[in-house]
Formats: structure tokens, C-alpha cells, sequence
């Protein structure tokens, strides 16, 4: 079985090898990782399967955790499935993983056991000391294909119930971050029910994050979400932060992409640099 995260390559070899021609994208290609070079020495090739976007954030938070984040430390975390089940009779809808023999009504027990494994792994790595022994642990859990994509289910849960927070902050007049409107301004999800079945329940199916959902996904996780777009190179929006006013105390994970579609991640800083 091969890991969902490839060993490291340098930057520029890896450039090398896939963009070879002469025609103005591969140019440009070239010059986005030449200057993505300057501040990371090598890239790590994540699987693209429509998990690519969750899988590249949530491997580069747990690679630099050092302490488990707040919001996954409250006693109500575990609760999330039911207590929002109660209220949202839609939610039954949610499409799980496969798995042969479920019945319905388990729903929220399955999505709760998710959400006490990311606590649990997020919790372990982060007291890993050393971080050789931190790479190796984020290593082995992503060649675990069980938890791994248990993992992200957990993530497209807490980034629904996110979406459900946002939603009723906007109806009750709270002030909300600018994609918030964004993402329910779309036909396919104008309100969280929608957002579930035409994009949440098919993410790692037939569809991967929108940019619209990486903002999602930042909120989510209370990370910032720095995006190197190559195809963006020489624009304002080469360098994109997700969300763009990121809260101060937000740690922040750095993703690459050619496309906004697949998303590879760059390791081994060069020098210290902060945003």
C-alpha cells in the first residue's frame, strides 16, 4: 500500500522533471516553483483522489502541531453529531464512508468515534518531542487508510457544522466573514442542507474542495491556509491566504497548486519565515 504522502524530492528537481517544455505555462510553472524555492527546499507529492486539498492541510497541521488546539479540548467536541442531529433532522442524510451492513440511526455514534480519533492522533502527535519521530508518526498514520479517510470525515463534519454556525450568525444579523456569503450565494448551496448534499457529501467522491471551501476549511480548523497557485505566478494572487484576514494567533500550514484543484505540500524551510 502506498503512503498517501510521498517521501520528499527537491523542489526544483521535481519542477524539472514535470515541466519540461517550452510553452508559456510550463514558463510560468518554473518561475512559481523557482520562487516557492526560495523559502522551502523540497516538495512532498500528496495523492489526488478529491481528498487531496483535506488531506494536505490536516497532514501539514499535525506535522507542526505542538499543542492540540483549543476547540479540540472542549467537552462538548465529542457531542457535536448528536447535539446537532437533534436539531437538524437533515443531517441523516450525510454520506459516510462506505461500509457494508450499516443501518441507519448510527449515524451520529460513527461520526462521533471520527472526532474522538482526530482528537486522539492530533493529541499524540502533537506531544511528540523530536521532529523525526513526528514526521515518522504523521507517516505512518497516513499510510493507515482506515483512520486516514475517518479523519476526513471528521473534517467535512466540523466544516458543516462551521457552515451551520455561520449560516445562523448571518440570519440573526452577526457580522460574518465575507466567503461566508460567498458560499451560500451559489445555487448548488444556499443554505447548510444544500451545502451537505451537493458538495460536503460528495468531497473524496465525485468533487474536492472549491476555493470557496478551502475558506470553509481554514474556519473549520482555525488555521490559516497559505496557498502557493503556480498558475497564478506573477499576479496579486499567487500568495493566498485562506481566510485572507487571518486571526492573529492562527497557526498557519503552506500548501502548492498548479490548478486550485490538486494540492502537493512544501517542507524543509529554507530560513525562518514568518507571514
Amino acid at each position: 500500500y502506498k503512503p498517501s504522502v510521498a517521501p520528499e524530492m527537491d523542489i526544483m528537481e521535481y519542477c524539472r522533471k514535470e515541466w519540461r517544455g517550452n510553452t508559456p505555462v510550463a514558463k510560468r510553472m518554473r518561475k512559481g516553483y523557482e520562487a516557492v524555492a526560495q523559502k522551502f527546499a523540497s516538495i512532498r507529492r500528496v495523492r489526488g483522489d478529491n481528498y487531496c486539498a483535506l488531506r494536505a492541510t490536516l497532514f501539514q497541521a499535525l506535522s507542526q502541531s505542538t499543542q492540540l488546539p483549543t476547540w479540540l479540548q472542549s467537552e462538548d467536541f465529542t457531542k457535536l453529531p448528536e447535539n446537532l442531529l437533534s436539531k437538524y433532522d437533515w443531517i441523516k442524510q450525510w454520506q459516510l464512508k462506505q461500509k457494508l451492513g450499516r443501518k441507519m440511526g448510527e449515524i451520529s455514534d460513527e461520526i462521533k468515534e471520527y472526532l474522538m480519533l482526530l482528537r486522539k492522533k492530533w493529541k499524540y502527535i502533537s506531544e511528540i518531542k523530536g521532529p523525526i519521530e513526528k514526521q515518522e508518526a504523521c507517516d505512518k498514520l497516513f499510510k493507515n487508510e482506515e483512520e486516514e479517510y475517518s479523519l476526513y470525515e471528521a473534517l467535512k463534519f466540523l466544516m458543516l457544522n462551521t457552515a451551520i454556525e455561520l449560516y445562523n450568525d448571518d440570519k440573526n444579523g452577526r457580522r460574518v466573514p465575507v466567503f461566508s456569503w460567498l458560499l451560500f450565494a451559489r445555487d448548488t448551496s444556499s443554505n447548510p442542507c444544500q451545502l451537505m448534499h451537493n458538495h460536503l457529501n460528495q468531497i473524496g467522491h465525485s468533487g474536492g474542495l472549491e476555493q470557496v471551501e478551502m475558506f470553509l476549511l481554514a474556519y473549520a480548523l482555525q488555521y490559516t491556509i497559505q496557498v502557493y497557485r503556480l498558475y497564478k505566478y506573477s499576479t496579486d494572487e499567487f500568495i493566498t491566504l485562506y481566510p485572507n484576514d487571518p486571526e492573529e494567533d492562527w497557526p498557519v500550514v503552506t500548501l502548492i497548486t498548479e490548478d486550485d484543484r490538486h494540492y502537493n505540500i512544501p517542507v524543509r524551510m529554507c530560513q525562518e519565515t514568518k507571514l
